[in-house]
This record gives structure tokens, C-alpha cells and sequence, in this order.
């Protein structure tokens, strides 16, 4: 069973957090798929990954893209785990599929956002009962991830 890591957005946006995440799985040496909600928020993701630093740039593709089996982080909207991922992040509201192949999971929702929160929850009670090893994890006001569950 996966490892499966809820971090709730309180004091940040996605577009602020997820890139340090991406690149501590990176140094990890995970592959990496993340799984966004709609095409929108995909190709937004696409444009933050090479823009989010002044000095530096996450080498990554999206599913729309040629050659999707050699990215080391892919963008997709979509259940596949097409670059052999050993992690999986699920962004806004994002529907997991079977997580058993991955070591870890990751689903991040913007504490501000009814919707999200309530996908939320609902994956939370799925995942537990599937027998996921699940934790809970909140931002705290200096940005920090403080453990809640």
C-alpha cells in the first residue's frame, strides 16, 4: 500500500508549494506524475515549472507532449501512469486512481477552495479504507508543514 500525504493550503497557493515538493521527490530519485483536475490547471502547472525561480527551472513534459515515458515529472489529467512514477501528485481535486504501484501519493487542496475540501475528505475516508497509510498535514502562518493526523 501507498504512503499517502494530505497537505491542506492554508497560507499559500498550489502554484507556491508544489514546486519545492516536486524537487525534494526529485532528489529522492522518484519519477514523478501529477495528476491535475482539469487540462486548465494542467497547462498552467506547465508554465509555472519553467518560470517558478529566477535561477532555476523543473525539467518536466505534459501528456500532450511526445515521448512522455522519459519525463522525470509529468503533467496529466489523466489515471495513466505513463513515465513509470514511483510518486503521484493529485492537485485540485484530482480523482486518484489505484495508488498500489506507487510508493507515494500526495494530494494537495487549497483550504480556502468548498470544493477541494470536500474531494478532500472524501479521498481521505476512500484511501484509509483501502488500508493507504494516510497522513494529514497543515500549513502553518510561516508556511511551514505541521503534521495533524
Amino acid at each position: 500500500m501507498a504512503e499517502v500525504l494530505f497537505y491542506h493550503l492554508t497560507e499559500s497557493k498550489l502554484d507556491e508549494q508544489l514546486p519545492a515538493l516536486l524537487e525534494k521527490s526529485l532528489q529522492r530519485g522518484w519519477r514523478i506524475v501529477v495528476q491535475s483536475g482539469s487540462e486548465e490547471r494542467r497547462d498552467a502547472l506547465d508554465q509555472r515549472l519553467w518560470t517558478y525561480r529566477d535561477d532555476s527551472f523543473l525539467a518536466h513534459g505534459t501528456d500532450r507532449e511526445p515521448h512522455v515515458a522519459d519525463q522525470p515529472i509529468l503533467l496529466t489529467t489523466s489515471a495513466d501512469n505513463a513515465n513509470g512514477a514511483q510518486i503521484r501528485f493529485l492537485v485540485e481535486g484530482a480523482e486518484p486512481p489505484d495508488l498500489a504501484p506507487y510508493q507515494r501519493a500526495v494530494v494537495m487542496f487549497d483550504g480556502h477552495d468548498a470544493d477541494q475540501l470536500a474531494a478532500a475528505r472524501v479521498q481521505w475516508k476512500a484511501l484509509k479504507a483501502a488500508g493507504h497509510d494516510v497522513t494529514y498535514w497543515q500549513q502553518t502562518g510561516d508556511r511551514r508543514w505541521e503534521r495533524k493526523a
